[in-house]
């Protein structure tokens, strides 16, 4: 067996993504049971939680683990499925928990998605190219992009891309000769993809969408003549008017006049501009058509055969998760509105080409220019490395042409993942993009945050990366070795982020005490509430869920990506619980509430099974503390810095 082609080379592969892992994670390997990349009290908290309540479901209570009464427990039991749960990863660490320990095995899974979703990109990219360095520069590329990199401080889910990658290379592969057992592996990577990350699979649809349209469809030139030029003409006309509408707008910051007893209001761009980005896109299709493809009638009925052997192969994998799906659906789902102005922001196109911001060298302010934005510094990073650029830049210069299809790839998801409304430094430009629309299709809208659709597009330019590399080697052949050499020590020097830094994942000691309580008391943490991925009420902290993988009782409040309004409703329908929620929010209730509630404290103790209470003082209020005092009767057991163990009495 030729050694570069055998299992020696994908052996090598992986163990220079391993130690690339250690090293950009540094000095994580040092403190792999003590410390997480991203802080306890935010979502790093609440996916340490995931794996935690996974194997709890399985392990202590044998059941199917979309399902848990570990949180909102005075309720019924909180439906998973619609929460972003990792179940993959949460299965790989399953066996792992009991002899590493939940924080250290976290940290074992980071780094093994990291390390896989390299080696995925690397065979896609040597299928690309059919060239192994570039491909292992470009797995390198895509895996500790300062994209993802930033997503493995809090987002981790997004850090297991690896489905992406094998999607496409599947697809590639299939290419032409399609089969049933294609459509099966294929129906096998989405479902592999909606257990890390359901963003991963909803983007692997809207690829095989695309890919399916381009075979069925071809797009021609289409010259026009006779009254269609009239039409644009007029549509000229119209474009200019808009356009004239737009800059007495910018000019004048809007104004209202009246027409035939008409008042008309003129004050916000955002329509203008909708209307005058359709026309500009009207404008310029005028001269493309779109045509069936030779045969395209058979191919059309053949891959809609294999689109269904697709989807019912991850119907049935996915049958777990579906399950409850439909009893979320019957119960409480209420899906809610999509706005048209108030949506979540995408990245800012001044973002996709800053140094990257985890740099040890990069200044400070640009870290603090992109924590303004909406969704913070993690949803915020793109940065394509600037070697990368320079790269792509001079081969094209230099003759080279890149696929058509990845560099579609890449434009196509570049623009969705500028979200609803392009922004330039910080400037809202009120030009439409394409995810003002798709936003509105069932199902890609639950993809609600769409700067995330920059993932694909950093996989697709990992992939014209090398593909450029591959061209120069072709080009230069006694220079490649010095080529790639140069390429992959700056590559290296500019993705660097270590010192990584690390976040302590001590807990008080006293939570040893609670952890030995005995099984079926509730723990109250107060603050308390409800937290949503886009709302919450009350003040409650991921950090509680995380701290419940140490002492392991069930909570009265909790944070799921998904509620749900009947969710929350059944949580405050207990009067006391909404009166902590109301407290903790920092509100007030009437007196004779208060004393009311106060009165029938010790009974809401002994129904709901309180055997502890937990007050963080540097969060909680003083009268939401006074309250519980009274009303529980509490007695302090044990402090630890800002935290506060109290007892009610048995």
């Amino acid at each position: 067996m030729n050694w570069r082609r055998g299992a020696g080379l994908h052996l090598a592969v992986l163990a220079g993504y391993v130690a690339t892992a250690l090293a950009f994670s540094w000095p994580l390997a040092l403190h792999l049971g003590t410390n997480l990349t991203g802080p306890p009290d935010g979502d790093t908290g609440v996916y340490v939680w995931n794996q935690w309540v996974f194997q709890h479901e399985i392990l202590v209570h044998r059941r199917l683990p979309y399902f848990t009464h570990s949180i909102f427990s005075l309720t019924d039991e909180a439906n998973l499925s619609l929460h972003n749960y990792t179940a993959f990863q949460n299965l790989l660490a399953l066996p792992l928990s009991g002899v590493l320990g939940v924080v250290a095995t976290f940290n074992v899974i980071f780094l093994l998605m990291s390390v896989l979703t390299a080696y995925a990109t690397f065979l896609l990219t040597r299928h690309v190219t059919g060239r192994s360095a570039e491909a292992w520069l470009a797995g390198l590329l895509f895996a500790w992009s300062p994209l993802l990199v930033t997503r493995g401080m809090g987002h981790f889910s997004l850090v297991a891309a690896a489905p992406l990658a094998i999607f496409l290379l599947v697809l590639m592969k299939a290419d032409g000769h399609e089969r049933f057992r294609d459509a099966a592996v294929l129906g096998c990577v989405v479902a592999w993809a909606a257990t890390t990350d359901v963003y991963y699979a909803v983007y692997c649809l809207l690829i095989g969408a695309v890919f399916l349209v381009a075979r069925v469809f071809a797009i021609h030139g289409s010259p026009q003549s006779g009254r269609a030029r009239a039409v644009r003409w007029a549509i000229d006309v119209l474009l200019l008017s808009v356009a004239g509408l737009v800059g007495a707008i910018a000019l004048t910051g809007g104004f209202t006049s009246t027409i035939f007893g008409l008042s008309i209001s003129a004050r916000s761009l955002y329509t203008p501009m909708l209307i005058l980005t359709a026309l500009a896109s009207m404008r310029v299709a005028w001269h493309v058509r779109a045509s069936p493809r030779p045969g395209a009638g058979h191919d059309a009925w053949r891959l809609a055969f294999l689109t269904v052997a697709a989807g019912l192969v991850t119907t049935a994998l996915l049958s777990p998760v579906l399950y409850a799906v439909g009893k979320r659906i019957t119960g409480d789902l209420v899906v809610p509105g999509t706005p048209w102005r108030s949506s979540p922001a995408g990245v800012d196109v001044l973002a996709l080409i800053i140094p990257n911001p985890n740099h040890p060298l990069t200044p400070d302010w640009i870290a603090d220019w992109l924590m303004s934005f909406q969704g913070g510094f993690l949803e915020s990073v793109v940065s394509i490395p600037l070697v990368v650029l320079v790269v792509l830049i001079v081969a094209w210069r230099t003759g080279w042409r890149p696929s058509r299809w990845w560099a579609a790839l890449a434009v196509a998801f570049g623009a969705l993942a500028l979200g609803p409304f392009v922004h330039i430094a910080g400037i809202n430009t009120y030009i439409p993009g394409p995810w003002a629309v798709l936003r509105y299709v069932p199902l890609l809208g639950l993809a609600r945050t769409p700067s995330r659709f920059s993932v694909v597009m950093m996989l697709a330019v990992a992939v014209l990366f090398a593909a450029a590399l591959e061209w120069f080697g072709r080009r230069y052949p006694k220079r490649r070795p010095l080529i790639l050499a140069a390429v992959a020590v700056v590559l290296l020097a500019e993705l660097l982020p270590a010192p990584l830094t690390l976040h302590s994942a001590a807990v008080p000691k006293f939570y040893q005490q609670v952890a030995a309580a005995r099984e079926d008391v509730r723990v109250l943490e107060l603050p308390t509430g409800v937290r949503d991925g886009t709302f919450s009420v009350g003040n409650f902290s991921a950090r509680t869920q995380f701290v419940q993988t140490v002492h392991g009782k069930p909570l009265i409040g909790g944070y799921l990506s998904r509620v749900g309004n009947e969710n929350i409703s059944r949580v405050r329908r207990n009067d006391m619980v909404d009166a902590l929620i109301v407290l903790s929010e920092g509100g007030t209730i009437p007196p004779e509430r208060e004393a009311a509630l106060i009165a029938g404290g010790r009974a809401f103790v002994r129904d709901a099974k309180i055997g502890f209470v937990i007050v963080d003082r540097g969060r909680a209020s003083q009268p939401l503390i006074d309250f519980a005092r009274r009303a529980f009767s509490l007695r302090l057991i044990e402090v630890d810095g800002v935290f506060d163990l109290y007892q009610p009495p048995p």
